[in-house]
């Protein structure tokens, strides 16, 4: 019998080409995008555009994917952001690019839902864990390695936005060339948010801060970056430390969570995300003339803010029926989406009035408020029973579409 990695190689194979692309385009457009002048409102404004183009193809992709079906949803999303990046250095206005961005973020979410809906169809109950952890194991190393294609070229030439583009249309070489059949459209899971306020508070704050927090992480740090004069390397090396944090700590973290109230954990991973984020904001100017130690603070962030969305849907997932676990996820989900659209401009406007260091000053309130809302509410309501608590897994922040592979999810009935 062929192994989970064997049988979705096509699978994991294009997603590791647009994830590289989106890493690219993800730290070029606000490094180009301050570089030709656009305001600090403006830089922000363009993830909230991502990320509202993201939230509108969670709803919107389903019915495409419905209509015309799996692989020609994928080839018209592929082919859709790969026009949109190379429209990029074509017309370097900020309403051409908040139409290219939401674009993008929109076609994103298609390309997260086909490729998760696959996994998804191509798992059973038994390897469901395996091939979510490959999956996870590639998004996140597909998102480093795509800093590191900023060395290429100029960030300030056309190429890197065509070698984004090339990866886009690449991705669809594996999965037009694939024996696999597309699986049927499965139903929309059912997202009850107030229900997931009053059973898990602090699942669906956590994901909220999750949102405000990465969005403008994403967004904003390559400014912050080049506020520290930092070359082409340099920023490459900066956002892959914080990914590594995240990649290699999520697992142990999580593990820990297993055997304690898992608030805290989050409250920790907060705490210590809040003072990553004050030293970065008073001390990243003196910190970067002394490289180790700036490096293993950006680590330590990442370590503290990566690993926060599946800790909070697994705390979340610890009070509720696991046949409830996948409408729970993706409600969480879309706190977190939606949260992501108003970080980047609140962040923004922050570093609009007190500089690119104060970037890190907002992520450091923001998780300063996580942490002292947990640790209240451990005061107020009692832990989850350990008998319902399970054991913790990874999730990429993608599309509700991969929430079945969850290996805590209720079993499913596969078709024939």
């Amino acid at each position: 019998m062929a192994s989970p990695g064997s049988s979705i190689a096509a699978i994991l194979f294009s997603t590791a080409l647009f994830l590289m692309g989106n890493g690219l385009i993800g730290t070029l457009t606000p490094v180009r995008a301050h570089s030709q002048g656009f305001s600090d409102i403006a830089v922000g404004a363009l993830g909230a555009w991502y990320f509202t183009g993201f939230v509108i193809g969670c709803f919107a992709g389903p019915r495409l994917v419905a209509r015309v079906g799996h692989i020609r949803a994928f080839a018209v999303a592929a082919a859709t952001v790969a026009a949109s990046v190379l429209v990029q250095p074509i017309w370097t206005t900020p309403t051409a690019w908040f139409g290219a961005r939401a674009i993008t973020g929109l076609s994103m979410s298609i390309l997260y839902m086909t490729i998760e809906s696959w996994l998804n169809d191509r798992a059973s109950n038994e390897t469901r864990g395996r091939v979510l952890s490959l999956y996870v194991a590639v998004n996140l190393s597909a998102l480093l390695a795509g800093q590191w294609l900023l060395l290429l070229a100029d960030p300030l030439s056309f190429q890197l936005f065509s070698i984004g583009a090339v990866l886009y249309c690449l991705c669809l070489i594996p999965i037009g060339l694939t024996r696999l059949p597309a699986p049927s459209p499965q139903p929309a899971p059912r997202i009850d948010i107030p229900r997931l306020l009053t059973i898990a508070p602090v699942g669906a704050a956590g994901c909220m801060t999750v949102g405000l927090a990465n969005g403008a992480f994403w967004t904003l740090a390559p400014i912050y970056g080049q506020s520290l004069e930092f070359s082409t390397r340099q920023l490459a090396l900066f956002m892959s430390v914080f990914i590594a944090g995240g990649a290699l700590v999520q697992w142990p973290l999580g593990r820990i969570s297993d055997g304690t109230d898992r608030r805290w954990i989050i409250a920790g991973a907060c705490t210590v995300a809040s003072f990553c984020g004050l030293v970065l904001g008073v001390l990243g100017w003196l910190l970067v003339r002394v490289p180790n130690v700036f490096y293993v603070v950006v680590f330590a962030l990442g370590a503290a803010m990566l690993p926060l969305y599946s800790l909070s849907i697994a705390h979340a997932n610890d009070r509720l029926p696991r046949s409830d676990f996948v409408e729970a996820s993706a409600g969480l989900l879309m706190i977190n989406a939606a949260a992501s659209i108003p970080g980047p401009l609140l962040a923004s406007f922050v570093i609009a009035t007190a500089g690119p260091y104060s970037l890190f000053l907002y992520t450091a309130l923001i998780h300063a408020a996580m942490a002292f809302y947990a640790f209240t509410r451990m005061r107020l309501m009692e832990p989850a029973p350990a008998e319902t608590r399970e054991l913790f897994a990874p999730l990429p922040q993608g599309s509700p579409a991969v929430l079945p592979l969850d290996p805590r999810a209720p079993a499913q009935e596969k078709g024939p």
